[in-house]
């Protein structure tokens, strides 16, 4: 089967952009409601008229932080995730908590509060959906840069439970690329963070979205 075969629609490269899309539902129902999340199935319609049940988490949305200070290097700190049970490698991020707060506001105050600094500059790095056929969570990434650290006394936050033992570290951005792709690094905005990061670097990240981009 040659490639063009399986692009029966006419598509072409310049049509890869994800675009809302919304299936009728024919019934929902919620089984678990939680603190963050909640499970729930909904019986979609099919193409051909048939039906299908997909279960998948509800999630109010996260944001995270790619800070990258002056000598090109990457803010990183260790947090332990219970679900896969591993200390995993992450950048500063948080739920998306406060209603209508912007999303740039909610990731300063995670940048002040998981790891001590505050940023002059920002951009819109990434917009990810962490895993579309189990969950609606979505992630914005931002690139924060400028980097000032708080003085002590700066921040009224009081760490609690795994956010009491967080070990920062700055890796030099081509470093971090090369643990994510040595499998070193497993989470999923943290890798696509510094992937994307790397990628902007090329034309000093000129082509960004400004930190207030609509999301899609």
């Amino acid at each position: 089967m040659s490639p063009d075969a399986r692009a029966p629609h006419g598509l072409t490269a310049e049509d890869v952009t994800d675009v809302p899309e919304s299936w009728e539902v024919l019934a929902s129902a919620e089984h678990f409601r939680a603190r963050v999340i909640a499970v729930a199935t909904d019986k979609v319609r099919m193409p051909g008229d048939g039906a299908a049940d997909r279960d998948y988490v509800r999630h109010p949305g996260s944001v995270a932080v790619l800070a990258l200070d002056d000598e090109g290097r990457v803010l990183l700190l260790r947090q332990y995730r219970h679900p896969p049970r591993k200390l995993l490698w992450e950048l500063p991020a948080g739920i998306r908590d406060v209603p209508g707060e912007p999303l740039v506001d909610c990731a300063a105050r995670e940048l002040a509060e998981e790891a001590g600094y505050r940023a002059k500059t920002w951009h819109t790095l990434l917009d990810i959906l962490t895993s579309p056929g189990m969950s609606d969570e979505r992630i914005r990434i931002f690139l924060a840069r400028d980097l000032t650290e708080l003085a002590p006394g700066e921040l009224d936050f009081v760490p609690q439970n795994e956010e009491t033992d967080m070990p920062v570290v700055w890796v030099p951005l081509a470093d971090a690329v090369s643990r994510a792709l040595r499998g070193l690094i497993h989470n999923s905005p943290a890798v696509a963070g510094i992937l994307a990061a790397y990628a902007a670097s090329s034309d000093g990240f000129t082509a960004l979205r400004p930190p207030d981009a609509e999301e899609a």
